[in-house]
């Protein structure tokens, strides 16, 4: 019975680190860049914050229209899907979005308002991915035969920032397909590629995720940021209680004030755990979950303040408070 006992806690305990080591790959979402689909005339618009008409991808377009990118993309992503990384598919989330569109139409008609994102940020939003490689790719040929230039990046879908890149042309031939052209193109330069990915996400692990993280009054609120209020004791201003909560929450304590007036508090490099603990279990924890949890910590007392969330794409939310 001792021997059985040892057996299945050893089988435990086997399973909980290979669950644990496939939850510390990030999830990967290939996407083209910007660069291919302008070239390819995959565009479509719409109108910003500030009523600006911005040129951006239309990636429904470019699976529609693009069967060598559809090939690119599926080979790419079956490159990172055997090296264990998880994926989420583009395609499916524009999918998801579409589904979406109704019901995001409804709540802007009953709320009365609306942020306004862009494609590519209701994308990240949707997909929660934790990087964004961005492929970038042309089919050239050499005489009778064809060959791949491409430029890869590994984007950080949070904060946009790039992790790393690559660049270089396949070797040229006659009759392989686009996907073994792409797979031929890449394949000496994923080993490093991949480990620039995964050593961010190591860093993330131990330093937090980055976001930006924006208050915002509304013309009705009934407080300002720099008015005084009673905390712990003392009589200090609001906003200075947010930089103490940004600091007792944050990983290492690490965010910056960027921006600030009376009605606003712009807090950018904002390290925010990967995990919190919800009902007694590890969860994922983004943008959102993070600014929620400010949000009801100002909606107690003695602050009484009432809120909303807003997210403008993956790693930007603004907290909204007064009614």
């Amino acid at each position: 019975m001792k021997i059985k006992n040892l057996f299945l806690a050893g089988l435990f305990m086997l399973s909980a680190c290979t669950l644990w080591g496939q939850a510390k790959k990030p999830i990967i979402m290939v996407i083209p860049s910007d660069a291919y689909c302008n070239r390819a005339g995959y565009v479509t618009t719409y109108q910003d914050a500030n009523g600006k008409t911005v040129t951006v991808a239309d990636y429904e377009k470019a699976f529609i229209q693009d069967e060598e990118l559809r090939l690119a993309i599926s080979e790419l992503s079956t490159i990172m899907s055997n090296r264990q990384f998880p994926l989420k598919d583009l395609e499916a989330t524009l999918k998801n979005l579409k589904n979406q569109s109704i019901e995001q139409a409804l709540f802007e008609g009953s709320a009365g308002g609306s942020i306004v994102e862009s494609p590519l940020d209701k994308i990240k939003r949707t997909a929660k991915a934790d990087i964004i490689m961005d492929l970038d790719f042309s089919v050239k040929k050499n005489g009778p035969r064809k060959y791949i230039s491409f430029n890869l990046r590994g984007l950080d879908a949070y904060t946009n920032k790039v992790i790393t890149a690559v660049s270089g042309d396949g070797k040229p031939s006659s009759s392989a397909s686009i996907g073994l052209l792409i797979e031929e193109a890449v394949l000496n330069y994923m080993d490093s590629f991949n480990a620039s990915l995964q050593n961010h996400f190591n860093d993330m692990f131990e330093n937090g995720r980055e976001v930006a993280i924006s208050i915002k009054m509304t013309n009705n609120c009934p407080i300002a940021l720099s008015d005084d209020v009673e905390f712990m004791g003392e009589t200090v201003q609001l906003q200075d209680i947010l930089d103490y909560w940004m600091d007792e929450n944050t990983v290492g304590r690490r965010f910056s004030r960027a921006n600030a007036g009376d009605n606003f508090i712009d807090y950018e490099q904002v390290r925010i755990p990967l995990y919190k603990t919800v009902l007694g279990k590890e969860r994922a924890i983004d943008a959102r979950g993070f600014a929620v949890d400010l949000g009801k910590f100002l909606n107690k007392e003695p602050f009484n303040l009432p809120y909303k969330i807003y997210e403008r794409g993956l790693g930007n939310v603004w907290i909204v408070i007064g009614e």
